[in-house]
Order: structure tokens, then C-alpha cells, then sequence
């Protein structure tokens, strides 16, 4: 028998899921031994988004990418992280663009070449 049969020690944790209007934030309460795939069922965050696919999510502790069958431990904050919706580099060209375009100071000083410095 496992010490969490034996009414051994449960482990605390938080499970994290940001959305652009709100996030999800649950403190779970599970085995100890238990992995992170259980710590979401037992949230109950699979139930209130749907649209989390704990197959396909990827899921990480305090910032670090894991997987389902790591075991959470005492303390740990579960995060399930949202795909991208564009690539940062050229979400950042994009806007450089713009700006250029507007015409503003800012816009134009990467324009005049290297090594006009005052």
C-alpha cells in the first residue's frame, strides 16, 4: 500500500491558467507521490476550460517546462500555459513598422544608419 492509502501525507500546491480577461487560480490539496496531471483533475480546471487539452497543454513549475507525470511537490505553483498567438520577434517587427510609419522621432532613428551619434 502506498503511504497515501495509509491516510499518509497530502501535498498542497497551486494550479495557474491565465486568460487575457481573468485567470484560474486553485489551491489543490492531493497525495503525496501525486503528478501533475492529477493536481489539474483535481482542480478542476479541466472542467471549467474546456479548451485546456491536457494532452497537448504544456504545463511547467514555477516557470520551468514539465511534464504530466512529474510529481508535484509541497508548495508548487502548476502553471498551463497557453499556446502563442504570434512569434515575439516579429510581433516586435510589426510594431517597429508602425511606428516608422507614423513618422515620430522614435520611429525614424533606427532609419538614419550606423554611427551618426552626437
Amino acid at each position: 500500500m502506498r503511504p497515501a492509502e495509509q491516510g499518509g501525507a497530502r501535498v498542497h500546491a497551486t494550479v495557474c491558467y491565465a486568460l487575457p480577461g481573468e485567470a484560474f487560480l486553485r489551491q489543490v490539496e492531493v497525495d503525496a507521490g501525486a503528478t501533475i496531471g492529477a493536481a489539474l483533475t483535481a482542480s478542476g480546471l479541466l472542467q471549467a476550460h474546456p479548451e485546456v487539452d491536457p494532452a497537448s497543454a504544456r504545463v511547467g513549475i514555477f516557470g520551468k517546462l514539465k511534464t504530466l507525470d512529474t510529481v508535484v511537490r509541497e508548495g508548487d505553483r502548476i502553471e498551463v500555459y497557453r499556446p502563442l498567438q504570434a512569434d515575439p520577434k516579429t510581433a516586435r517587427r510589426r510594431r517597429v513598422q508602425r511606428t516608422r510609419e507614423a513618422g515620430t522621432r522614435e520611429g525614424q532613428k533606427w532609419m538614419r544608419g550606423g554611427g551618426d551619434t552626437v
